[in-house]
């Protein structure tokens, strides 16, 4: 893998140009590479968090598992709005500037994303401090949690810093490092903050929080120092060069982070709603089903945008190229997640009892609704990329402000009638909602169309999830658990085929090739004809 350092110019065109190389390609390969890079960290932070729940749900039980949310929700609402979107923002003025292989444009962006993130932090955290009763009185009706609210602070400034770091290795696409980054991360953050819950009980989240967050910007601190843009003779920092990136950062920016507070702000909604009108319990429980709801798929989606963005916004100005890389991306996501999300349909009281205790039982309902919401994640996820990447601000928030208007009516309305199952019947209607939207607007926007591989393994995967999900509300549970597990080995044999069908035999390892020569899912007159060819 190439040196991270980039103290030279030349260093910093060899970037640009691995960049831009594969430019009007095929990027099924690219892909997956990133995919299995980014995804492999994740399956790793998947076991390590899965480590982490089960102790945070065995040591507080539900009640005490629905406080841990709520803490973790307002410190994610919080870092939301006092980071004003800027390291979102960054990853695409990152790239843009990497693919215009100008040296002076690249280390402007580079300090001012870092000076800017640095600032934000710091006025984050006083905010949090400052409004910590308010916080404290909204989410929980009284402000004797104000004490917990204000060592969020600390969370709030590491997380803005961090995110920054890890901005600035993905707008280069360092996709190992930061796979590195979300490993260590993760796991000495998981560490550290379970011997604090166990001495210390509900007492210990806040600091457990703090540990985790404190890991994060270590290990995101040890890689991004690598890369060292300052300012040179021939490209001194000028303060009018400083304005004009940080409001470029920032006009970006204010877009992403209003889509992620109204994201993250329906999610605080709901819960607190859950909250209200059924109890901390209920909330413990679909803090439990949400979060197992978008492992899967969540670790897909982040381990393919983790290059699909900084590749996007390289051809956001050239529609037929653009429509090319969302519709391989979006193959992509279905082959991969389709599988894992009938499989989290048909094992679900087992993956509760597993990542939980036999006391989240309940929530094994809702994690089902909330799998159809995220198996239409998938849909329209590559879809709104294209909107970022096309800088359409207006419009960027127009569609998310419309998807948290629909997802607050819907929950309000649904657990009024359903109690908390409604809560996940109104995540999927939400992204039903999402995706037939997204596609209009997109179609408009630069003339996208789903290609006919998509169209045909969208219909498969929907129809395998319907049957699954339907097989548990109408047949026995023998027989629903049955045609789940076919429904499963089926969508995997699919994917398998389909995905080694893209790509050339000498891109899959040796180990999973063999595999799957053993298992008859690869053939050797494939791979004879695949290097012919």
């Amino acid at each position: 893998m190439p040196t991270l350092i980039a103290e030279s110019s030349s260093d910093i065109r060899d970037v640009a140009t691995d960049q831009t190389s594969h430019a009007g390609k095929g990027t099924y390969g690219e892909i997956l590479k990133s995919s299995a890079l980014v995804g492999g960290s994740q399956v790793l932070n998947i076991v390590i968090g899965m480590v982490r729940t089960k102790a945070m749900a065995v040591l507080l039980g539900p009640s005490g598992f629905g406080l841990f949310g709520l803490y973790s929700s307002v410190a994610t609402l919080a870092q939301t709005v006092s980071g004003l979107g800027v390291n979102s923002s960054g990853v695409r003025q990152i790239a843009a500037a990497v693919s215009s292989q100008d040296d002076g444009t690249i280390r402007r962006t580079v300090l001012v994303l870092r000076r800017i993130s640095l600032l934000l932090g710091l006025l984050g955290a006083a905010l949090m401090v400052s409004f910590s009763r308010q916080i404290s009185m909204i989410t929980f009706a009284t402000v004797n949690h104000a004490a917990e609210v204000s060592w969020l602070a600390v969370v709030v400034f590491l997380t803005l810093v961090s995110a920054s770091q890890m901005a600035l290795i993905q707008g280069f696409r360092r996709i190992l490092d930061l796979a590195k980054i979300q490993v260590l991360g993760a796991l000495f953050g998981t560490l550290s903050s379970i011997p604090l819950v166990y001495y210390f009980r509900e007492r210990g989240v806040v600091p457990s929080l703090i540990c985790v967050a404190a890991m994060t910007i270590a290990s995101s601190w040890w890689y991004s120092r690598r890369l060292n843009f300052q300012p040179t003779a021939s490209s001194p920092m000028l303060p009018t060069h400083f304005w004009i990136e940080a409001g470029a950062l920032l006009k970006l920016g204010m877009a992403f982070m209003a889509s992620s507070l109204i994201t993250l702000g329906v999610a605080y909604a709901v819960r607190v709603m859950v909250l209200h009108r059924v109890g901390m319990e209920a909330t413990g429980l679909y803090q439990s089903a949400w979060t197992l709801g978008g492992l899967y798929v969540g670790f897909i989606l982040q381990a393919m945008g983790a290059d699909f963005y900084p590749r996007l916004t390289a051809s956001a100005h050239h529609d037929p190229t653009c429509n090319r890389l969302v519709n391989e991306q979006a193959q992509v996501g279905l082959l991969l997640a389709g599988p894992g999300v009938v499989a989290t349909l048909t094992l679900a009281p087992l993956v509760i009892a597993l990542f939980y205790s036999a006391k989240f039982g309940p929530a094994v309902v809702l994690l089902r609704w909330i799998c159809l919401g995220t198996m239409l994640q998938v849909i329209s996820w590559p879809m709104g990329f294209v909107i970022v990447a096309k800088a359409k601000r207006a419009l960027f928030f127009g569609c998310e402000l419309a998807w948290g208007i629909v997802s607050m009516l819907l929950a309000w309305g649904l657990v009024q009638y359903f109690g908390l199952q409604g809560a996940g019947i109104a995540y999927f209607g939400s992204y039903v909602f999402h995706a037939l939207m997204l596609y209009a607007i997109v179609s408009r926007l630069s003339g996208f169309r789903w290609s006919k591989e998509n169209q045909t393994s969208g219909i498969l995967s929907l129809a395998l999830v319907a049957i699954t999900f339907c097989g548990f509300l109408f047949l026995p549970l023998f027989y629903a658990a049955g045609l789940g597990i076919f429904a499963t080995l089926l969508h995997s044999a699919y994917s398998v085929r389909k995905l080694t069908s893209l790509v050339s035999p000498e891109q899959i390892p040796t180990p999973i090739r063999r595999a799957l020569m053993a298992l008859g899912l690869l053939s050797r007159t494939h791979i004879r004809t695949t290097e012919a060819s």
